[in-house]
């Protein structure tokens, strides 16, 4: 495979994989929350029981999205014609039709999508074998009843593999996430971390942060940092200070083939944390900006399909990524085991 058909090839999302839909706050009873993951538009909501479900965000007869409608926990009404929908997809009546018509509504379907929920997120799935997907990855040392402490969502027009690439980046910090009370701009230093392979991706060890991230230094002594990248787009990092814990999940998780939503939800378990939850959603609003606009800013280029150079140390997590990604699609289409890409070394960058 050569030129622009590898290119559209490594462009498409893995199918096969639990894709980060929300926090699991946000569907509230009796609502119904609409969305466009992958080109497809899904309509989600909690029934009656208190089950999460997702379901293809169009009714069959018309077309018209399904979340305009009514939903009292048992059933969706369509807007347009009163059709009804269980939140297992079955249809449950279509009021046009009188008692004595022999039509069984029941054989008459709405797509439905897989979800699950993991410490207090949802998850939906888009491919055919969700029992054998990997498992949506825990987050270490979290409880699982925890549901995050703070979340924060952004959309940017961006190509998905760009965003990825921006997600393992170590190297435009010095560039993009300056600011007084992070790092100043021209603060790069010269770094040495130790990667290891992780399932579905791959694992920075163990460290001490940067002295340069002022900020660390308000959590103590004894700061012991984590990341972890997994496909098809997540990143955790875990912060270890004393007994207590600090876990962020950061997922991209592709809207369209030029737009993405990126997604924080952060833990901790030191409760002081909460007094204050204000200023950390402006720091972490201030991070998703600065990002959002750098990608912003590279889409303008992408428009123009420019080759893209990656160059060691300082960008082999993209390089294990884009590898990640087509080692997992080429195991799915041959039915085979996946075979992690990534080997363990030391990456050295300025940063």
């Amino acid at each position: 495979m050569r030129g622009q058909d590898q290119v559209a090839e490594r462009a498409k999302p893995l199918r096969e994989m639990w894709y980060y839909a929300m926090p699991s706050a946000v569907l509230k009873p009796g609502a119904l929350e609409a969305r466009l993951y992958l080109g497809e538009p899904l309509v989600f909501g909690r029934a009656a029981d208190g089950t999460a479900f997702a379901l293809r965000d169009l009714c069959p007869h018309r077309g018209i999205p399904l979340h305009h409608g009514r939903f009292d926990g048992e059933e969706i009404e369509c807007a347009y014609h009163g059709w009804r929908f269980q939140p297992s997809g079955r249809c449950a009546a279509i009021p046009a039709l009188p008692e004595s018509h022999p039509h069984d509504v029941s054989r008459i379907c709405v797509q439905s999508y897989p979800v699950r929920e993991v410490q207090g997120n949802v998850w939906v799935f888009f491919g055919d074998g969700p029992e054998s997907a990997p498992e949506i990855l825990a987050l270490p040392d979290i409880a699982a009843d925890h549901r995050p402490d703070m979340t924060y969502v952004v959309r940017v027009e961006t190509r998905p593999d760009d965003a990825l690439y921006n997600l393992v980046d170590p190297t435009h910090n010095p560039y993009i996430h300056t600011s007084w009370w992070w790092r100043r701009r021209g603060s790069a230093r010269e770094k040495a971390k130790s990667f290891v392979p992780s399932d579905y991706g791959f694992t920075m060890v163990p460290h001490k942060p940067s002295t340069n991230y002022a900020p660390y230094k308000l959590l103590g002594g004894g700061v012991q940092t984590q990341i972890i990248f997994r496909l098809p787009g997540v990143r955790i990092e875990h912060m270890a200070f004393g007994k207590h814990r600090l876990v962020t999940l950061n997922t991209i998780t592709p809207i369209s083939d030029n737009e993405i939503e990126e997604s924080y939800a952060i833990y901790w378990t030191n409760p002081l944390f909460n007094l204050i939850k204000p200023l950390g959603r402006m720091v972490v609003g201030a991070f998703a900006a600065q990002d959002g606009g750098a990608m912003r800013l590279q889409a303008q280029g992408a428009k123009y399909d420019p080759p893209t150079m990656l160059i060691d140390d300082a960008d082999t997590q993209a390089k294990w990524y884009y590898r990640l990604k087509q080692e997992y699609a080429r195991a799915c289409a041959e039915k085979r085991p996946f075979v992690n890409p990534v080997e363990a070394r030391v990456l050295r960058f300025r940063s």
